[in-house]
C-alpha cells in the first residue's frame, strides 16, 4: 500500500507545483499587460509601473481573466484609446506565452 500512496503524494506535489507556475505565469503575464496598456493609455516610467500593479491586483476580483480584461477595457475606454475586444484579448493570449516562458527559464 506504501507505493499507491507514494503515487498519490507525488501527483499532488505535481498538482501544487503546477498550480504554483500558473500562479506566477497569470501574475507576470498582467504585469506585463499592465505595461503594455499603460505604454497605449500614454503612461511611463513610475506612472507605467504604478498601473501595471492595478492590472496585476484587478486579477483578485474573481476567477479567470475577465476581471483583468474589463479593467483594461474600462481604461482604453475612458481614456478614448482605439483597441477593439479581439485585439486586447489576444495581447492577453500572446503575453501569457511570453510569460509562462520567462516563469519556466527562472526555474
Amino acid at each position: 500500500m506504501s507505493g499507491m500512496g507514494d503515487r498519490e503524494k507525488a501527483f499532488e506535489n505535481k498538482f501544487a507545483h503546477d498550480e504554483a507556475l500558473r500562479f506566477k505565469a497569470e501574475a507576470r503575464r498582467n504585469k506585463l499587460l499592465g505595461l503594455w496598456a499603460a505604454e497605449k493609455l500614454g503612461k511611463s516610467g513610475d506612472e507605467a509601473d504604478a498601473y501595471a500593479k492595478e492590472v496585476i491586483r484587478s486579477d483578485f476580483a474573481e476567477p479567470g481573466d475577465e476581471d483583468v480584461f474589463r479593467k483594461i477595457r474600462a481604461d482604453f475606454d475612458a481614456a478614448g484609446v482605439d483597441q477593439s475586444d479581439h485585439q486586447i484579448r489576444r495581447t492577453m493570449q500572446e503575453l501569457m506565452v511570453t510569460a509562462r516562458e520567462q516563469v519556466l527559464k527562472d526555474l
